[in-house]
């Protein structure tokens, strides 16, 4: 990105509404896997080119950043050299499996390869690291935070809430608050036996039926 864009979660989201925006896109159809923030377009009134949302687990409510893993990031940025440290240690196989890196994220060992083709690009571009740092150094305001995220019950599109319950970093207590809006059983469907990388079985909560899948992938 330009030097002093607005990479904070707020312009972070702006960039999904403007993403879609440029494109000319209408009717969208919006997963939502992981990071949490497009969550936010129906509060900051940017949702109008979404018909539908697909709620993978993701962050939500208060959990910016998520889990114990979001905690040690949120430390590490106020660490001089402190990600650059961690994307270092999530090269080393022993170490990306404990809890406080990707071990609560991965129910099975990530290939050294795959790991080490997601930290290239930031050990090796400080641009991409300056990127990094000016949204985790960001405001997260836990209330406005928890505002942003009830604010889709205003979403007046149809929505997907699909959700492992034994996830141990976005919780599956999230999974059914965020179906409450959406459903008369505000039960999100579930995946088995999966962690932060989802392949859900999908069953609508919402709006007119969509296809089901019956996919199951374990991670």
């Amino acid at each position: 990105m330009k030097a002093g864009a607005d990479l904070t979660l707020r312009g972070q989201v702006r960039l999904v509404a403007d993403f879609l925006d440029a494109l000319g896109l209408d009717d969208v159809t919006l997963v939502h896997s992981d990071w949490g923030g497009a969550l936010f377009l129906t509060a900051h009134g940017l949702d109008r080119r979404v018909a539908r949302m697909i709620i993978l687990p993701c962050e939500a409510f208060d959990n910016f950043p998520p889990g114990l893993p979001g905690k040690v990031l949120t430390l590490a940025v106020r660490i001089p050299g402190g990600l650059s440290l961690g994307a270092r240690q999530l090269r080393v196989a022993r170490l990306r499996r404990l809890p406080v890196l990707l071990g609560l994220m991965a129910r099975r060992p990530l290939p050294d390869d795959l790991v080490h083709g997601w930290t290239r690009p930031f050990l090796d571009d400080a641009r991409i690291r300056r990127d990094l740092l000016a949204y985790c150094r960001g405001p997260f305001d836990k209330p406005g935070l928890v505002r942003d995220t009830e604010a889709l019950r205003r979403f007046t599109g149809e929505a997907l809430v699909l959700w492992s319950p034994d996830n141990r970093v976005m919780p599956p207590v999230h999974g059914r608050r965020l179906a409450a809006p959406f459903s008369p059983h505000p039960a999100p469907s579930t995946t088995d036996r999966s962690y932060t990388d989802k392949h859900p079985q999908a069953a609508p909560v919402r709006g007119a039926p969509l296809e089901r899948t019956e996919e199951r992938v374990s991670m």
